[in-house]
């Protein structure tokens, strides 16, 4: 059925996230809450189709015998918080268009995996019946913000230092970060502007995705003004984007490479894991290494279960991250941009961001979308790891993940397919005198074999 993406369910409210939709989400999702005795917390974004939505899921939920605690509008952080020791359900479509709506599912104030997404996709197809009418659930209503925001606070000021002589500038999108970024930096001590502070599930404000191009008002208001630099969410909080005091956004590894080693230094423990996926940039890795940590790559959407199997293995996982995405085990499993930006603000109160960056090495970053029909992805995969040796010969070649190929001098190329869209992806990181001819024969790489594979073909025909 393949209902979930990277991300949860994502898509039109008219056509893939309808309330029957939400209605047996809902349901099925009872199923695994009333097999622990325990209830499901349900909260949304502002956009104008989540009362609907919210509504439809919390039917599903009480119709198979579980209670429901209801918590407005809220970021998905706070959400995912609300959730441990219990279920939860969120309604957003992150940074997706106002007519998009979406359901995220967490259990423990940690997603889903794909394992349970299946269970939950194979309910929602069956043939449902309510539980016996005296057995319905019952429904609450619980205001979780506040508790949330002190546990973001509470966390972040074991780093940095109280950020009392810093301006910042928190362009919120029209989303429901402005329910807890913007106030959490007021009570630390920094002195906050924020800009598209009201929800609106119109995003009237600007795009939704806080991107270079749609966070130009936010870029010219720190460039033009006396600030130290500007934070940048989405519409659910869960990406955060970084504006430099010039106006410039800090590229997102470079981001995700100062929290890494950072929690990587001031970590007790004997054996520090950094998670991160294979699209994410060698200075990661660099940084990390030099902190005396180590880096486990993950598929692209599956910090979570890539956190869970490194412990597994027994590591301790310190951080984890994908661009723009990031988690904090020691605050909880779930992620949450907004407490990098409270951990990172009082990292920059301390050292300054230029001095943060100072050692990362920041090399050209180049990420290219090839056209490729969902049913040819597959075959194309499996023709490009037959053939990977052959077209990257000088390097060292993963597979797991898409095809990741790590050159001598630490440049790389991933090839990958989309998870959401006809494309397959290619990623490249080099020196500015190689980034262009290693991108360019990544994407001749991939043209071809789209063009070698025919949609007939089978993973056995393809060439050795």
């Amino acid at each position: 059925m393949g209902l979930f993406g990277t991300a949860g369910i994502r898509g039109d409210v008219t056509t893939t996230v309808t309330p029957s939709l939400a209605l047996e989400i809902g349901r099925a999702l009872g199923v695994d809450a009333a097999a622990e005795d325990a209830e499901v917390v349900i909260g949304r974004d502002g956009r104008t189709s989540g009362p609907g939505l919210a509504a439809a899921v919390e039917s599903g939920v009480l119709a198979a015998g579980v209670d429901v605690t209801r918590v407005g509008v809220v970021p998905t952080p706070a959400l995912a918080y609300a959730s441990k020791g219990q279920y939860g359900v969120m309604l957003t479509a992150s940074h997706n268009p106002p007519a998009d709506n979406g359901i995220k599912l967490f259990r423990q104030g940690t997603e889903y995996t794909r394992d349970r997404e299946k269970i939950i996709e194979s309910r929602v197809t069956a043939e449902n019946t309510p539980v016996s009418w005296q057995t319905w659930g019952t429904t609450a209503h619980a205001e979780i913000i506040s508790g949330y925001r002190d546990t973001v606070l509470t966390y972040a000021n074991r780093y940095g230092k109280t950020p009392a002589e810093l301006t910042i500038a928190v362009d919120c999108g029209n989303g429901v970060g402005a329910l807890a970024t913007p106030p959490i930096l007021d009570r630390m001590g920094a002195e906050v502007v924020t800009l598209n502070g009201a929800i609106d599930g119109h995003f009237p404000g600007r795009e939704s995705k806080p991107t270079a191009e749609s966070l130009t008002d936010l870029r010219t208001i720190v460039e033009n003004g006396q600030f130290d630099f500007g934070i940048g969410h989405d519409g659910d909080a869960d990406r955060l984007v970084i504006v430099d005091r010039d106006g410039a956004v800090v590229h997102e590894d470079t981001v995700l490479a100062i929290l890494a080693a950072h929690l990587v230094n001031v970590s007790d423990v004997a054996d520090p894991v950094v998670v991160t996926t294979p699209n994410a940039s060698a200075r990661i890795d660099e940084h990390v290494q030099a902190a005396d940590g180590r880096i486990e790559r993950v598929q692209l959407g599956s910090l979570h279960e890539g956190i869970r199997d490194a412990e597994i293995a027994g590591g301790d996982v310190v951080f984890a991250g994908e661009p723009w995405k990031h988690s904090h085990p020691a605050l909880g499993g779930w992620i949450d941009a907004i407490a990098s930006a409270a951990v990172l603000t009082r990292l920059i109160a301390e050292d300054g961001l230029p001095t943060l960056r100072g050692p990362i090495r920041e090399r050209p970053y180049r990420k290219e979308s090839l056209e490729c029909p969902d049913e040819k992805k597959s075959a194309v995969m499996e023709y490009l790891k037959q053939t990977a040796a052959e077209e990257f010969p000088d390097a060292e070649i993963e597979t797991e993940h898409g095809i990741r190929a790590t050159f001598p001098d630490n440049a790389w190329t991933l090839i990958r397919p989309s998870g959401t869209e006809p494309y397959v992806r290619v990623y490249a990181e080099a020196t500015p005198e190689t980034i262009d001819s290693l991108t360019q024969n990544a994407i001749t790489t991939v043209s071809a074999a789209v063009n070698a594979v025919d949609t007939t073909d089978t993973v056995d025909s393809q060439p050795e």
